[in-house]
């Protein structure tokens, strides 16, 4: 490693390039840890779990006993024999608690850019919005069927929008500035399980269904723009754009500026000759619409009919995740299949993962690196990671007694984190701190002359 370090010095190794180097060192032997652990206190199946974006201090969980806890994962609260390092929760929020949801809590997620909020979803049809200091439900939204999923975006400045999912087929944007519903997205046709924002752009919302659906909305418009179809591919990464394809195939500007890629074709203006005004009139209108004018392209690509029936998964869409350069998304469904989907094109890149077993009832959460082009897949009893671009399977975390809901990569510690039926939360890390492999360096270079003694020659 120091030679790296040294390489680095001398401007032979790039910066970003050894940091590359490293964490994908350190990806590569995760292990169960051996000096951390969670303490849970839940009585149900680990549905969800996030880090704060913020600190990367705080976990969250939420379980299916309706309860939602919050750990510190960076400072100790107990030693088990001086050796491992245990996390027990700084509080937690039940049935027993006068707020508190009834039925199972399907999602918890932070705030996005303040540790004083968290936001639940649960059975009960409730998403309620905590105070994280007063432990209090500061503002409560009714929805009409069981909640799946929440999402917020991590990048949005110009609005505190909370996009539900639920077994209704409508997806809800939640404001919590005004405490009210600021408007409704109809499209899918069946509940909607998962929910993603565009990293790239606050204003792009990609949602998917039990019907099969991926659609992707501009929230500043009626109607979703684009509904990813699962027999529309492309080979590798992005190819170059061109000139025979039409522009709708694309959705570039759309993600970059909100604005729709669909635009539509001026009208010529041409000097009505005098005379019958009123019958010329209709005649030209006729004749525009029968010459493909502006009244047959005024749909959204989505809309349409033969787009709008488009499946991305042979079952429900069970979850999403867009990588950190707003340039691809990864998607799963009840098919048991992993799918990455070229956001700006809206093709499917065809990468074949290898085989796997997902949930079909419930809803999973996946956890994406993209420095090292890693991808964790809650697979049965166990985690499985990919490579996401040839799709092959890099290792199989084994260590929970049952089926794996939900994982998290915390980018900062470079540990995972995996919830299961088993009401376990359970910790992987790096085998060897990165400290530990400095100081073996040392060791190797420094092993001779230890060796020594002064009748050495």
């Amino acid at each position: 490693m120091w030679k790296e370090v040294r390489d680095r010095e001398t401007g032979t190794l790039l910066p970003l390039s050894l940091v590359r180097r490293l964490r994908s060192r350190r990806l590569a032997a995760l292990q169960l840890s051996n000096r951390k652990e969670i303490v849970s206190p839940h009585h149900g199946a680990v549905n969800s779990l996030q880090v704060d974006l913020t600190e990367g201090r705080y976990l969250l969980s939420g379980a299916s006993d309706g309860s939602a806890a919050v750990y510190d994962i960076q400072h100790t609260t107990d030693y088990d024999g001086g050796l491992i390092a245990k996390h027990k929760n700084l509080f937690v929020v039940d049935k027993q608690h006068n707020h508190g949801h009834k039925f199972a809590i399907s999602t918890a997620i932070w705030y996005p850019i303040d540790t004083g909020l968290f936001i639940t979803g649960s059975f009960d049809h409730h998403v309620k919005v905590w105070d994280t200091n007063m432990i209090q439900v500061v503002m409560d939204f009714k929805m009409p069927g069981k909640v799946y999923g929440t999402a917020m975006s991590s990048i949005a400045t110009a609005h505190m929008l909370i996009a539900t999912g639920s077994a209704d087929v409508q997806v809800r944007l939640c404001d919590i500035a005004s405490g009210a519903f600021t408007h409704t997205l109809s499209g899918h046709r069946d509940g909607v399980m998962s929910l993603e924002w565009s990293t790239s752009s606050e204003w792009i919302l990609m949602t998917g269904g039990c019907d099969g659906a991926i659609r992707f909305w501009d929230i500043r418009r009626a109607g979703c723009f684009c509904v990813l179809d699962q027999s529309r591919s492309q080979l590798g990464r992005r190819p170059p754009f061109s000139q025979g394809t039409p522009k709708r195939d694309f959705i570039a500007s759309t993600v970059s500026t909100g604005k729709s890629s669909f635009e539509k074709t001026p009208v010529s203006q041409k000097r009505m000759p005098v005379g019958n005004g009123k019958k010329q009139l209709t005649t030209s209108r006729k004749n525009q619409n029968v010459s493909g004018g502006p009244s047959t392209q005024r749909l959204h690509p989505g809309m349409s009919s033969s787009h709008n029936r488009a499946t991305a998964h042979y079952g429900a869409v069970t979850g999403l995740r867009a990588t950190s350069d707003g340039m691809y998304l990864l998607s799963s469904g009840s098919d048991s299949r992993l799918r990455l989907w070229d956001i700006e094109s809206g093709c499917n890149t065809l990468v074949n993962f290898e085989a796997m077993r997902l949930q079909t009832s419930k809803a999973i959460q996946l956890a994406a690196f993209q420095d090292s082009s890693l991808v964790f897949v809650p697979s049965m009893a166990s985690v499985k990671a990919y490579d996401m671009w040839s799709g092959t399977n890099l290792g199989t975390f084994r260590g929970h007694y049952e089926l794996v809901n939900c994982c998290y990569f915390n980018l900062q510690d470079q540990e995972l984190y995996t919830g299961s039926n088993d009401r376990q939360i359970l910790v992987w890390s790096p085998s060897i701190p990165a400290v530990t492999v400095m100081e073996e360096d040392d060791k190797k270079g420094q092993t001779l002359s230890t060796d020594r003694d002064n009748w050495s020659d």
